[in-house]
């Protein structure tokens, strides 16, 4: 899809729906009651939730932790759609071009379960189902034995040359990372082909949205090269779109952590990164500075919602919202199931 619609759009209507959908996000203390309970006790717990019909619809077939994730992943389609079915004209264009990320998801989905040698019935509810692929695609993807089946079955789609132009790396290496790296950058770009910041009200917003989402990813990118200490080239997981960064100038930054820092306290984020940082610089690992930035990135969209309340920035904040509230939940549930304590839990939870 690149050509946005100009016909009239209807943000106010959805960003009053939007606003309702917010209210019903888990808080703290309800996150924190999840936390006391076992995966059973979870499911009951969503099944008297906005959850709940989802996790009726399931409950037959699945039961304590898989039946907690299948449900997630139905209620956030359930939601998505929602947000398509009250939308119309750009609005329409700009949150169904948004939702395709979810056909990301999905294929990298499909090439963690073929290189994990997952059952093709465990992949298939694991898909989410609010992108732009049909139900005849997800079917081949789910049924597909390898990786070169994945990428055969995806060439008349945006991924299929990225792939396939990865497969070698990937076959050398062994490793999935070029692969899943190929088709962020390919939702990126197609996501911002023919647009850019000075284009018209509604889809300079939009762009606005991408661009920060790029630059965060680019930062995450960024710091996961710099503690790997590999030799590899920075330009080869830059995502192109974003403001904070050029390629040529991340490589730099790569190899010196302190400027790295220092230029991310000085951007427009500062803000937003500034307990990031501070997690960074005492943490032993980059697992909490990530968390950390998962939450700037939320605080920096819900920034943008504001500053632009007739714009889709409030639709795709609700968006990123509902996403971490699932991995949220997902995490408590497999958490428990493991036997961490509600400390540790908490440690991996995303919450404004």
């Amino acid at each position: 899809m690149n050509v946005i619609s100009r016909d009239a759009s209807n943000y106010s209507y959805v960003n009053a729906r939007v606003r309702s959908r917010w209210a019903l996000l888990l808080d703290a203390d309800e996150y924190d009651t999840l936390t006391r309970m076992g995966p059973s006790e979870i499911a009951r717990s969503l099944g008297e939730s906005e959850y709940g019909p989802e996790i009726d619809a399931l409950g037959s077939r699945h039961s304590g932790v898989d039946l907690v994730e299948h449900a997630l992943n139905r209620n956030l389609a359930r939601h998505f759609d929602d947000l398509l079915e009250w939308s119309q004209g750009t609005l329409y264009d700009l949150i169904s071009r948004y939702l395709r990320k979810f056909d990301a998801w999905n294929v990298k989905t499909a090439l963690r379960g073929v290189y994990s040698e997952t059952d093709s019935g465990v992949v298939d509810d694991d898909f989410i189902r609010a992108g732009e692929f049909d139900e005849a695609l997800l079917t081949t993807l789910e049924e597909c034995g390898s990786v070169q089946a994945i990428v055969d079955a995806l060439a008349e789609t945006v991924f299929g040359d990225p792939l396939a132009d990865a497969l070698a790396e990937y076959e050398e290496t062994g490793a999935l990372v070029p692969l899943e790296n190929a088709v962020d950058r390919t939702f990126y770009s197609t996501l911002l082909r023919g647009l850019n910041a000075t284009t018209e009200s509604g889809t300079r917003e939009f762009v606005k949205f991408l661009q920060a989402e790029v630059d965060f990813r680019n930062i995450r990118n960024a710091f996961r090269l710099a503690r790997s200490g590999a030799s590899i080239d920075p330009s080869e997981y830059y995502i192109a779109g974003g403001r904070l960064f050029e390629a040529t100038e991340l490589a730099s930054l790569v190899e010196n952590r302190d400027e790295l820092v220092a230029r991310l306290r000085e951007s427009r984020y500062s803000e937003q990164l500034g307990p990031a940082l501070e997690r960074l610089e005492s943490a032993d690992t980059l697992i909490g500075f990530e968390h950390a930035l998962d939450t700037a990135l939320l605080g920096y969209a819900d920034h943008l919602s504001h500053v632009f309340p007739l714009s889709v920035c409030p639709v795709l904040a609700y968006v990123l919202a509902k996403e971490r509230e699932v991995d949220n939940i997902r995490a408590i549930a497999r958490g428990r199931e493991v036997g961490l304590s509600g400390e540790e839990i908490e440690q991996e939870l995303v919450m404004l």
